[in-house]
C-alpha cells in the first residue's frame, strides 16, 4: 500500500531552507502560486480540492455571511467547502490540525476544540477522533501556545508529537499535520530570529522520521510567505467617516452593524472584501477606498479569482508593506470590550494584534480574578496595529513565497490534489 504524509509548514519559503537542514534533505523546493488571499482557508481548501475559491468557495479565513449579516471568521465545518470531492476521497486518511477539520469524511483527525458552559466559560480542549488517546500519552494541548500573545514552540511540538503516535499507530494511507510555528514571530518581527526555523524544522523531523518508518512519502507544502510591514490601513474607519459604516453603541463599547451598514470590509492580513450594499454606491466606496494610503488596487473579484457569492463587491490589494486592521472605532474609549482579547470569532476581521500582550501584571491579576471564581475578562491585548511586523495575502516574489518539496512537485497549488493522488495511485 502507498502511503503519504503532507507536512504544512506555515510561513516556510525558498529562501529559510538553509536553516532547515531536515527539510531541505527531502529535495529540492518547487515555489508555487497560492490563490488570493493567501490565508490559511482559502490555500487549505485549494490544497484539498484542486480548485480555485471561485469554485471551492473559501474566499477568506472569514466572511460575510449575507443571510443573517453577521461577519464570521475561522468556522471549522467541512461543509463550507463547496466540492464534491476532497484529496481525501476515498483514502483512508488523518487529518491532524488542519482547517475544515469537523465532519470532514476522514478516518482519523484531530482539531482543537474548547468546552463551552452556559455562564460564558471556557475550557480549553481537542476534538481527538484518532484513536491515540493524545491526551492522555502526551499531556493537554498546549492551547496558549498555539495563537494569542503566548503562541509558540509548544504548541507545534504537541502536534508534530501527536503526529508521529498516530503514524506509528495507526499507519493512515494519506495523513495532513500543520505545523504552524513560523506565523508567530514572523508576524510579530520584521527580522524574526532564524532559529524559528530551526526549531519548526526540528518538529517536521519528528513527523518526517516517523513517516519514513511506515514507508509514507513525506511532502512539504507552506500556504504561503509572510514579508515585513511598516504600517496598517484602517479601510473600516474611513468608510465611518465617510458616514458609510454603522455602529450601535453600548455597555460594551460600539458594535459595527454590517447588515445596517451602506459600505464596509472584511480584513484578512493584506487583502480585504469590501461589502458595498446598494448597487449605486458601489463606484464611489471603490473610489475613496482606492484613494486610501496603502492601498494597492481595488479589483473586481473575477480579476482574481475570487468571483463567488460569499466575497464582497470589491477586493482590496494592499501595498507590499502594508496590511489591513478591522479597527472601526474613531476613539480606543469607544473600542468594543471584545478589542482587547483574543477573540477570534467575534471580531469582525483578522487581529494579529493578539500575539502581543500590553501587561504581564494585567494578565497574571485577571488569572487571579478566575481562580477565586470571580467574573473576569482577559483584556490585555494592545490597541496598537504599529507593533505587527510581517503580514501576507498577496504574491511575493517566489523566493519570499509558499513552496512544495516532493517528487516531481507541482508549480500550483490547484495541482496538489491530483498531485498527492497520483502518488498514492488514484
Amino acid at each position: 500500500m502507498k502511503r503519504v504524509c503532507v507536512i504544512n509548514v506555515v510561513g516556510l519559503t525558498p529562501e529559510l531552507l538553509e536553516f532547515a537542514p531536515n527539510i531541505s534533505q527531502l529535495g529540492p523546493a518547487q515555489p508555487w502560486n497560492a490563490p488570493y488571499p493567501a490565508v490559511t482557508c482559502t490555500s487549505q481548501a485549494t490544497l484539498l480540492t484542486g480548485a480555485m475559491p471561485s469554485q471551492h468557495g473559501i474566499v477568506g479565513n472569514g466572511w460575510f455571511y449575507r443571510d443573517t449579516s453577521e461577519i464570521r471568521f475561522w468556522q471549522q465545518s467541512n461543509s463550507l467547502i463547496q466540492s464534491s470531492e476532497l484529496v481525501y476521497s476515498g483514502i483512508e486518511t488523518a487529518k491532524l490540525f488542519w482547517w475544515f477539520n469537523q465532519h470532514a469524511p476522514v478516518r482519523w483527525s484531530v482539531t482543537p476544540k474548547p468546552h463551552y458552559g452556559c455562564d460564558g466559560s471556557k475550557v480549553f480542549d481537542v476534538l481527538d477522533k484518532t484513536d491515540c488517546q493524545l491526551t492522555q500519552k502526551l499531556g493537554p494541548f498546549p492551547f496558549f501556545s498555539f495563537w494569542g500573545p503566548n503562541a509558540g514552540l509548544p504548541a507545534t511540538e504537541w502536534i508534530a508529537n501527536a503526529t508521529a503516535l498516530v503514524l506509528k499507530e495507526n499507519k493512515p494511507q494519506l495523513t495532513l499535520t500543520y505545523l504552524p510555528h513560523l506565523d508567530y514571530d514572523f508576524q510579530r518581527f520584521s527580522k524574526p530570529s532564524m532559529e524559528r526555523v530551526a526549531e519548526v524544522d526540528r518538529c517536521a523531523a519528528t513527523v518526517i522520521q516517523a513517516a519514513e518508518s511506515i514507508g509514507a512519502i513525506p511532502i512539504i507544502v507552506s500556504e504561503y510567505g509572510l514579508v515585513p510591514v511598516r504600517q496598517s490601513v484602517s479601510i473600516n474607519r474611513a468608510l465611518r467617516q465617510a458616514g458609510l459604516l454603522a455602529v450601535r453603541n453600548g455597555p460594551f463599547g460600539e458594535i459595527m452593524l454590517p447588515g445596517d451598514s451602506h459600505a464596509f470590509a472584511v480584513v484578512d492580513h493584506q487583502v480585504a472584501h469590501l461589502y458595498v450594499r446598494e448597487e449605486r454606491m458601489r463606484e464611489e466606496v471603490r473610489n475613496l477606498v482606492a484613494s486610501l494610503d496603502g492601498v494597492s488596487a481595488v479589483v473586481h473579484p473575477s480579476e482574481i479569482g475570487l468571483d463567488h457569492p460569499r466575497s464582497g463587491e470589491w477586493i482590496v490589494l494592499a501595498k507590499d508593506d502594508r496590511w489591513f486592521d478591522y479597527y472601526y472605532w474613531l476613539d480606543d474609549a469607544n473600542s468594543p470590550d471584545f478589542a482587547r482579547t483574543v477573540d477570534i470569532h467575534r471580531k469582525p476581521g483578522y487581529d494579529p494584534a493578539e500575539l502581543f500582550m500590553t501587561s504581564k501584571f494585567r494578565a497574571a491579576a485577571r488569572l487571579v480574578q478566575k481562580k477565586l471564581g470571580m467574573r473576569y475578562k482577559m483584556d490585555v491585548i494592545p490597541l496598537d496595529a504599529s507593533l505587527v511586523q510581517g503580514s501576507h495575502g498577496l504574491r511575493p516574489c517566489p523566493s519570499k513565497g509558499p513552496l512544495v518539496i516532493g517528487p516531481d512537485a507541482p508549480s500550483e497549488m490547484v495541482q496538489f490534489k491530483g498531485y498527492v493522488r497520483n502518488l498514492l495511485g488514484k
